[in-house]
């Protein structure tokens, strides 16, 4: 008798190999490309789909597996990115990239609340976190693939080419126009010591409904983005300016008391979660320059949620 593993020619199933080596590893890049751990997730079904739909001989004949299935996730994403941003042009207010908790808190809510295998999700490191993945939007879906695969998943210029459909030297200004982007639109973190004590003191304020603290711990000409999704209540549009900001975040706690405020990793770095009656109802990703918060992301669409939410 055989298994899948153990084939009746005593070699390995390339095609049980493949996804044993790859899948952390398309879950990684999906999401950086896509800015959507569903999205991703989407991908890399679909990219197993076309390897399955080829013959054994098919698959055989492929040299690296593992490459096979980078080259038709990257296109398969790249298709989607060229489609996500028509979808975006009539989604109701702001959209954000859908946060991610870290790894030792991941919670599967498709499957009922069992704890999912880290290995299918995301390794949080600076590519991830809210800052640069809100610069990746304003990339074009080009730029965007060639910048994440040569700069995060360091893959030549060539392979780029391949999968782009392009020049090396085209990939190569198009990951220098992307470099440029990142250069312009960020500024260097704070140490995330730092990060964890500012956001901490923010939680406190925000509790204490305390405008002045609120106030102080944001730059004067801070931005306060929320994504609701037109499925719950969000601001529709980027509060501006810390006074503006801090009164906001006020009426917000006295429309619905009774908040639990927690300190989570959001994207790797310190963010906050709030809890009604137990349910997560909001994640918030900080940018913290110097001292200050210079932008917040407050996550409220219920559909982006979902890893943050038990049964």
């Amino acid at each position: 008798m055989t298994t899948p593993s153990d084939p009746a020619d005593g070699r390995l199933d390339p095609s049980l190999s493949a996804i044993t080596r790859e899948r952390r590893q398309l879950i990684n890049l999906a999401y950086r490309l896509l800015g959507s751990l569903a999205d991703a997730e989407d991908v890399v079904q679909e990219t197993y789909a076309r390897w399955y739909a080829m013959s054994r001989r098919q698959q055989e004949a492929i040299e690296s597996p593992g490459a096979w299935l980078t080259r038709v996730a990257s296109r398969v994403c790249l298709d989607l990115l060229g489609s996500a941003r028509a979808r975006r042009e009539s989604y109701v207010g702001e959209w954000i990239p859908e946060p991610l908790p870290d790894r030792t808190e991941w919670i599967d809510g498709r499957s009922g609340g069992s704890t999912a295998d880290p290995a299918d999700r995301v390794t949080l490191d600076e590519s991830v976190n809210m800052a640069f993945l809100v610069v990746l939007e304003a990339m074009t879906p080009a730029e965007r693939v060639a910048f994440i695969l040569h700069d995060v998943f360091r893959y030549s210029f060539a392979e780029v080419a391949e999968i782009v459909g392009r020049t090396p030297a085209a990939c190569r200004q198009l990951a220098s126009s992307a470099r440029r982007r990142i250069r312009v639109s960020q500024a260097p973190a704070a140490p995330a010591a730092r990060q964890a004590g500012i956001v901490r003191d923010f939680k406190h304020a925000w509790e204490a409904k305390d405008i002045g603290a609120l106030v102080g711990l944001l730059a004067p000409d801070a931005t306060g983005i929320a994504d609701g999704g037109g499925l719950v209540s969000a601001v529709l549009h980027p509060v501006e300016g810390s006074e503006r900001i801090a009164r906001t975040l006020v009426d917000i706690a006295d429309l619905v008391p009774g908040l639990t405020i927690l300190e989570r990793t959001v994207n790797g770095q310190p963010g906050l979660v709030a809890q009604h009656d137990g349910v997560t109802v909001v994640v918030m990703a900080f940018d913290v320059v110097g001292d200050r918060i210079k932008r917040f992301w407050a996550v409220r669409n219920p559909e982006k949620l979902r890893p943050w939410t038990a049964a």
